[in-house]
């Protein structure tokens, strides 16, 4: 069942109350101001409210297309990068590598391995991302799992050396993330500010989530140096928001608003707007609380149905891939609100979905997860698609 807050929709004027389709662990049970969208002048306002102007409301319904299979047999997938000038670039959770696919023929080339990976349950090599200088610095960013803790490096990327060798030695830039078998979050973007975000699970001890000292179960937003940001809610610290349980998807819309998807435990998971500073509520509430004290999803889902990754905006919706649902959720916006009741497609065709990733205007590029250990791979597993959507 999907359930979604009460939301006035600006074209219906009237108030849209819908039920329709979350989870433990994975599934197995722009200008350099360094302010924050929704931040103005000091921290003393990091709790305003990002604009909730509406643009076009997209339509009630949409559709998914499968184009084309880009390319198969990856290895546990788990970021993806698209580069500028042609190709993606993914990593490989358990082998702790990177690799670069054609996305014209689908030819894949070794960049090399992380150095300092220690994949172990659903911690390894996890999210990446390209520098916002990267036309210039070819630098990736990569947030992974080590012996100790799970921690952020970036590395130079030298495309003109041979296969296996174009990873240069990664550089530390943050550390100290707790770590553990379940629940290391580990998706990393840069925002429209060109700070860098990170989603940060509780690791399975649940009080991390609400002290804001500890960086477990929060949204953290830094430097590309590893800094706090100016304009974070919290002095000299990197936490965002908190009250999470694994955040392990983010993405902006065309109102640089911050949204970001949350495995919930036995209930309901999430997709949340973020405002910087706020409590998410885990683990005091799972859902839609109606608790002032803690900010409500937008949009519930129970964990059969969910089990949410990876998330990108298109077309005026969230885009929300679904590893134990093994579906991809649509859900429309109006504003900061939900338009109208979610929708899923590519139901069980592909198996577990693991990172959505916007391709630009109406298409998408996304990764399976059949190889995460929770899967049921085949020949051909994992691939990665491209998609149209509306």
């Amino acid at each position: 069942m999907v359930q979604v807050r009460a939301v006035t929709v600006v074209l219906a004027a009237s108030v849209l109350l819908v039920t329709a389709g979350c989870s433990s662990g994975e599934g197995g049970g722009t200008g350099g101001s360094g302010k924050p969208p929704g931040i103005e002048g000091d921290a003393s306002h990091a709790s305003s409210a990002p604009s909730a102007t509406a643009g076009p409301t997209p339509p009630a319904k949409g559709s998914v297309r499968v184009l084309r299979t880009v390319t198969e047999n990856l290895d546990t997938p788990w970021g993806l990068a698209p580069l500028a000038d042609g190709g993606l670039l993914v990593s490989s959770r358990d082998k702790g590598t990177i690799t670069r696919v054609d996305e014209k023929t689908g030819a894949k080339t070794l960049l090399g391995e992380v150095a300092g990976v220690a994949p172990a349950g659903e911690g390894g090599l996890l999210g990446i991302a390209l520098s916002p200088d990267y036309a210039s610095d070819h630098m990736i960013y990569a947030y992974l799992t080590t012996a100790s803790d799970n921690r952020i490096v970036r590395m130079l990327y030298d495309e003109r050396k041979p296969s296996g060798e174009q990873l240069g030695a990664p550089d530390t830039i943050f550390k100290g993330i707790p770590k553990g078998v379940i629940h290391n979050g580990g998706r990393i973007a840069f925002g429209p500010d060109r700070m860098l975000y990170a989603g940060a699970g509780e690791t399975g001890d649940r009080g991390l989530a609400q002290d804001k000292k500890s960086l477990g179960g929060k949204i953290l937003r830094m430097t590309p140096e590893g800094e706090p940001a100016p304009g974070n809610p919290f002095p000299d610290s990197v936490v965002y928001s908190y009250g999470h349980r694994n955040v392990q998807g983010l993405a902006w819309d065309d109102k640089q608003r911050l949204w970001a998807s949350e495995f919930g435990q036995d209930t309901w998971d999430e997709l949340n707007q973020i405002k910087p500073g706020d409590n998410y509520g885990w683990p005091v509430v799972e859902g839609i609380s109606h608790n002032s004290a803690y900010h409500d999803p937008i949009v519930q889902w129970k964990t059969d149905e969910a089990s949410p990754s990876g998330i990108a905006y298109a077309e005026g919706s969230i885009w929300m891939a679904a590893l134990k649902g093994e579906r991809l959720w649509r859900i429309p916006l109006n504003g900061t609100e939900a338009s109208a009741a979610p929708e899923a497609f590519l139901t069980g065709k592909y198996g577990r979905l693991r990172t959505v990733v916007s391709a630009g205007g109406d298409k998408l590029w996304l990764t399976t997860s059949e190889t995460d250990g929770r899967g049921t791979p085949v020949k051909g597993d994992d691939r990665l698609l491209e998609l149209e959507v509306k």
